[in-house]
């Protein structure tokens, strides 16, 4: 927990005092999406166990999401919100930081056990419904049209995701050679203090008192509400221990970068999106380790 802390206040800092060079942020996200994120895929999923409730963590990510489209679909019109404001809350507060935060986190809770499980949560469930329900929702509320073709381009192209079917084919044949592994552990090691740098150099809270309103509503579905659903729908379901814990916490986990990204390039109210991001990360440095005591981790 101190090196996220630590990685995340020196990204702060760095932002704030020392005039890093431009494109910085954007060559740090590409090795921890592209590179980091993959060997770390390629590392740990063929060493996961199957588990019939490996099901719970990929449909918390969808519940967080449908519940966010609903609810928010719903509240918009009567709140008199404009639908670009509708369409920010829905993708900020319904897809999660599971891979930027989440695995960091998950890691310094659980160990590899817990970022293993992590890793399926982010790779298939969040990451499929940003690239498909979060394109969709971006374009109805931006009044553009979705395109097929585009959503099933970017997920079947996304390198951790082509690392996660070819990570199942080699736990499938036993795993990989030990000097393999080897190669895939220090590559992936470098997404945890990258990631928490990289989400500290973009780190930015300047709510209008406009947006209070709306940032509280959608901070109190994301950090709140929704793990409580994802939790009851796991109880009721007879899931429990390690896949129970971690599914709720990555619903848990502050709004994605990705899609505060995405609201910006879609023109959905992006100073709202980009409040809730600043406060929510904030906040569920504190609110995702009381869940997970409140889980019993």
């Amino acid at each position: 927990m101190l090196l996220l802390f630590v990685c995340l206040i020196l990204g702060t800092l760095v932002a704030r005092f020392a005039k890093p060079p431009a494109g910085l942020v954007q060559g740090i996200n590409w090795w921890v999406l592209n590179v980091a994120l993959s060997a770390l895929v390629l590392e740990l999923i063929p060493k996961v166990k199957f588990d019939p409730q490996l099901w719970f963590p990929v449909a918390a990510m969808w519940l967080t999401f449908g519940g966010a489209w609903l609810l928010f679909g719903l509240l918009g019109p009567r709140l008199g919100w404009s639908r670009q404001r509708t369409g920010a809350l829905i993708l900020v507060c319904g897809l999660g930081n599971t891979s930027f935060m989440g695995y960091p986190l998950m890691q310094a809770l659980h160990g590899e056990e817990g970022l293993a499980l992590a890793v399926v949560a982010d790779q298939l469930g969040c990451f499929p419904v940003l690239a498909s329900a979060g394109i969709v929702v971006a374009s109805m509320y931006s009044g553009r049209t979705p395109q097929p073709g585009l959503i099933a381009r970017r997920i079947g192209t996304f390198p951790p995701f082509v690392a996660l079917l070819v990570g199942i084919v080699a736990g499938l044949c036993g795993g990989w050679p030990t000097l393999l592994d080897g190669v895939f552990a220090p590559i992936g090691a470098t997404l945890t203090p990258l990631a928490l740098f990289s989400v500290g150099l973009q780190f930015k809270f300047h709510p209008g008192q406009r947006q209070l309103g709306a940032a509280t509503l959608g901070l109190g579905w994301k950090l709140l509400l929704a793990p409580l659903l994802c939790w009851a729908m796991g109880a009721t379901t007879g899931v429990g221990g390690l896949v129970l814990t971690v599914g709720v916490l990555q619903a848990a986990m502050a709004p994605m970068v990705s899609a505060a990204i995405l609201a910006d390039e879609y023109e959905l109210e992006p100073t709202l999106a980009n409040a809730v991001l600043g406060a929510g990360i904030v906040l569920s440095l504190i609110t995702v380790p009381l869940g997970n005591l409140l889980l019993g981790g």
